[in-house]
């Protein structure tokens, strides 16, 4: 399995998400601007991905603080702190990897406070490894043998940097011996299910068959689907979901036509601060990525383009979220304060 973010030292190495499927580049950086740069340009990307690289980034930048005491370190690491939390607003992981990384640096000590940092991004990614890996096999459980998984977007290692999410449910499956297939959308604007997800499954030797968006509906309608499988940016207390802009469509859909619709993503993807997916801010990113592929123009230029980056699922369309501490199921309200506080 390629590690799609690794810490170096003085470096940090990142597989470049927008070069895939064409080239496997690996890109180094030796300065938490340019990992702060990587998260916005998606060139790192996905929930807990974005998550590990942003605290192996602060750690990164903590290295070349020049401070006498440590009250004038924190002053400077909080522009570091800073920088990574306007990168993307969404994705919750990003700001519960920043607090994990400011409470370290605010317990530790003077003297070992950049060491302290540099364990606490290591942890910080073991945890996601561990808790991707867990609840993809508690997941797998709910595929049955022959299963036809609709998937939108990528929530594979590359979007993890651990087993994955929605694909480590596929993966884990697949790996109990079920025979099963998959439905990958294309997932415009930016491609990720042609580009990354679908990549990612012939890798593991899954079936995999590529659609566009809008042929999601045809599939399910007419009994192809078994059931729709998705990660999650940000999950709210009440279980309303952020994921990839299209996601709601496919929950509507499932619902309409009685297939399940399952989440899956890690403890550190839920938001318990927020009551309602109304209060999670969604990114909106440049109209270039709508009106153009691979830099190519194909809209009519000075065409009015809008391109939120995310939607939100209602908690009523979700049949279950899966996480590492279990399945959550309706009343999400209650099952997901369990899962969060579960030992």
């Amino acid at each position: 399995m390629i590690a799609p973010v690794e810490y170096l030292g003085n470096k940090i190495k990142i597989v470049d998400q927008t070069q895939l499927p064409g080239k496997l580049v690996f890109v180094t950086f030796r300065s938490y601007t340019e990992v702060v740069d990587a998260i916005k340009a998606l060139k790192v990307r996905g929930a807990p991905a974005v998550g590990v690289a942003a605290a192996y980034g602060i750690a990164l930048g903590a290295q070349d603080i020049k401070a006498s005491n440590k009250a004038e370190f924190l002053s400077q690491l909080d522009k570091i702190l800073q920088a990574f939390a306007a990168s993307r607003p969404t994705a919750v992981n990003l700001f519960a990897a920043i607090d994990r990384m400011k409470t370290a640096a605010s317990t530790a000590d003077f003297a070992t406070i950049k060491q302290s940092l540099i364990n606490e991004a290591k942890a910080i990614h073991a945890d996601e490894e561990a808790a991707t890996e867990h609840l993809s096999h508690i997941g797998a459980e709910l595929i049955q043998d022959g299963y036809i998984i609709l998937t939108h977007c990528n929530a594979g290692p590359l979007a993890t940097a651990g087993y994955g999410t929605a694909l480590g449910v596929i993966k884990a499956a697949a790996e109990q011996g079920k025979k099963i297939e998959v439905i990958a959308t294309e997932t415009r604007p930016l491609l990720q299910g042609a580009r990354l997800t679908a990549w990612e499954l012939m890798q593991e030797n899954i079936p995999v068959t590529l659609i566009t968006d809008s042929m999601a509906g045809y599939f399910i309608s007419r009994g192809k689907v078994s059931c729709v499988l998705l990660g999650a940016d940000r999950i709210a207390a009440n279980g309303d979901t952020a994921n990839k802009i299209g996601s709601y469509t496919l929950a509507v859909l499932a619902k309409e036509n009685g297939i399940p619709f399952y989440v899956a993503a890690p403890t550190s993807t839920i938001d318990l601060s927020l009551k309602s997916g109304a209060e999670i801010p969604i990114e909106e990113r440049n109209p270039e990525e709508v009106t153009h592929v691979a830099g190519i123009r194909l809209a009519p230029k000075g065409v009015k383009a809008a391109n939120p980056a995310f939607d939100v699922t209602p908690h009523q369309y979700i049949t279950a979220i899966i996480t590492e501490k279990g399945i959550a199921r309706k009343p999400y309200a209650n099952s997901l304060k369990r899962v969060i506080i579960e030992e």
